[in-house]
């Protein structure tokens, strides 16, 4: 098990249990697990109301990367539906740099199981699905164990907690496809059919697996609303800032001294979890850039980390939060290499279905690896830029933007490092394939 990291700085609410043993049922239940759910049970008739309307007071948005209000989004599920509705667990993670639902499937499982149940009462569904990532196998068993123990105390199946209602939990990974982390992708999965987004309207929340009402979550965002039903939505979204409540989960990895995943107050200070929570640069280096939320989100040089983690600071900024993930970059590192690996992974996680993300993905890739072997000229930068602009808005699901918003960041940015590459910086270097450099680890 990973050694788990903390700093005085952090606020525990989705993490309090980490380290504590909370993956046995018992344990769970002595740390006040499952009692959120009863709690909910006992508000009668109004327990739907009373659940949607706490989580919209929390200001609880959604952890995956998008920042769709949670409460808000239970609540276009149509109340009477002549379909079955379902709770879908969106724990794909294939962010690059984003590692937190890991942690959260590792240590407490239970919270995902019992957060799946409070969505459910909230819509009036029966059935929910808990999807994990295809490499997350290892914890599919914590996973399935868990829901094993739910069910033999009686928590999960016929009459849950003698209030008279149903509920099922089933899990499921993929197969390791990037592209199921897209909601509509991730029902097609989940229907047995190519991982591949579907045109919308209609939206989950009407038409959406199966044919019925569904609401989607990630897993991060599921585990949060146990906590927030027993500390009330009040309270928790002071521990934010304004629309942005409660906490987060950021996981912070590249060259710094103390990498790992901590929970932070939504809009702590990117240059404090940098330079405090995580130890600074590792072994004295300068900071150069940091990629704040994952790999699709643009670059933040190291002049302009003075700003707060939370959706609306980093938009201002030029970013976004994204999943989490604060890839810290130092002073050695090539931005244009750093850039190409980045596009090889969106243009081979592609799933191909629209041209502009199928080709687009396919000519960065092409000409960022001409200019990464020194053959590249000027018009090819101007060509990579061109690229991303016309993929972005342009495709079906955000793949296209998530390969786009990157590449243009690095090419604005740093556009001299390319240039330097081209102007025979890295004369003499031998030829190398884009298959080459990634498969060498570099």
């Amino acid at each position: 098990m990973p050694t788990l990291v903390s700093h005085p700085d952090e606020v525990k609410v989705v993490s309090r249990r980490f380290g504590m043993g909370a993956a046995n049922i018992d344990k769970y239940i002595e740390l006040d697990g499952y009692k959120a759910v009863q709690q909910a049970i006992a508000q009668g008739p109004e327990m739907s109301n009373w659940i949607i309307n706490t989580m919209k007071a929390s200001g609880l948005r959604g952890r995956g990367g998008a920042g769709f209000p949670t409460g808000m989004k239970w609540s276009f599920v149509p109340k009477q539906s002549e379909k079955p509705k379902y709770v879908l667990v969106n724990g794909d993670e294939s962010e690059p740099g984003t590692c937190k639902d890991h942690v959260i499937f590792l240590h407490d499982p239970h919270a995902v199981i019992e957060g799946t149940m409070i969505a459910g009462l909230a819509i009036g569904s029966k059935l929910g699905f808990i999807y994990l990532r295809g490499e997350y196998r290892y914890l599919l068993k914590i996973v399935e164990k868990a829901v094993a123990d739910a069910y033999a105390k009686g928590f999960l199946g016929k009459n849950i907690f003698g209030s008279g209602v149903d509920f099922d939990v089933i899990t499921q990974t993929g197969a390791g496809a990037y592209e199921v982390g897209e909601e509509s992708a991730l029902m097609e999965s989940l229907e047995g059919k190519r991982g591949v987004p579907r045109i919308k309207p209609p939206f989950p929340a009407v038409v959406g697996l199966y044919g019925g009402p569904t609401v989607i979550n990630n897993a991060e965002t599921i585990a949060n609303a146990p906590h927030i039903l027993l500390m009330g939505g009040e309270d928790y979204a002071k521990l934010g800032t304004e629309r942005n409540g409660g906490t987060r989960l950021f996981g912070i990895s590249g060259h710094v001294e103390r990498p790992g995943v901590y929970e932070l107050p939504m809009g702590y200070s990117l240059r404090k979890a940098i330079y405090d929570v995580a130890g600074g640069i590792k072994d004295g280096k300068k900071l150069k850039a940091v990629v704040p939320g994952g790999a699709s989100c643009p670059v933040l040089t190291a002049d302009e980390i003075d700003v707060g983690l939370d959706f609306d600071q980093m938009g201002k900024a030029g970013t976004m939060l994204g999943s989490g993930g604060i890839v810290v970059l130092d002073e050695t590192v090539s931005i244009v290499e750093f850039a190409l690996r980045t596009i090889a992974f969106y243009q081979h996680e592609s799933c191909g279905w629209c041209i502009p993300c199928r080709e687009g993905t396919d000519w960065i890739k092409k000409t960022m690896t001409r200019v990464y072997n020194g053959g590249g000229t000027r018009k090819d930068v101007d060509n990579i830029q061109y690229l991303a602009d016309n993929m972005m808005g342009r495709t079906f699901c955000p793949l296209g933007d998530a390969a786009a918003m990157p590449t243009l960041g690095f090419v604005k940015k740093f556009r001299k490092e390319f240039e330097d590459y081209i102007d025979g910086h890295k004369a003499g270097t031998p030829i190398i394939t884009v298959e080459q450099l990634v498969g060498a680890g570099h």
